[in-house]
C-alpha cells in the first residue's frame, strides 16, 4: 500500500497550489480520504475530508479557499489551495479516513508573506 503525495512548493501569499495524493494497493473508491497539515511547532490537524460518496468537510480556516476532490479512476485525491496565507505553511499529508489507516509521506508547502 502506498499513498504518494506531491505538489507542494514555495508560493507567495495569495497564490495557489494543487496537491495530489495517488494511492496504490487499496480499493481507493471505497475509502474516505483526508488531507492533514502540520505547521512548524504545532500538532497535525485535519484540513479537509472527502467521503467515498463525495461529501466534503473543511476546517474553518480553509473554507472558501481550499477544495478537496477525488478521481476514483486515477485513485487520486486532490487539494486545490487558493488565496494561500502564510499560516497555511506546513507539511501536508494524505490519509485514508476509513477502514485501514494509511498515511502518505507528506509534501511541504511554504507560503511566503
Amino acid at each position: 500500500v502506498q499513498l504518494q503525495a506531491s505538489g507542494g512548493g514555495l508560493v507567495q501569499a495569495g497564490g495557489s497550489l494543487r496537491l495530489s495524493c495517488a494511492a496504490s494497493g487499496i480499493g481507493f473508491s471505497v475509502y474516505d480520504m483526508g488531507w492533514y497539515r502540520q505547521a512548524p511547532g504545532k500538532q497535525r490537524e485535519l484540513v479537509a475530508r472527502i467521503t467515498s460518496g463525495g461529501g466534503r468537510n473543511y476546517v474553518d480556516s480553509v473554507k472558501g479557499r481550499f477544495t478537496i476532490s477525488r478521481d476514483n479512476a486515477k485513485s487520486t485525491v486532490y487539494l486545490q489551495m487558493n488565496s494561500l496565507k502564510f499560516e497555511d505553511t506546513g507539511v501536508y499529508y494524505c490519509r485514508t479516513e476509513s477502514g485501514l489507516d494509511y498515511w502518505g509521506q507528506g509534501t511541504l508547502v511554504t507560503v511566503s508573506s
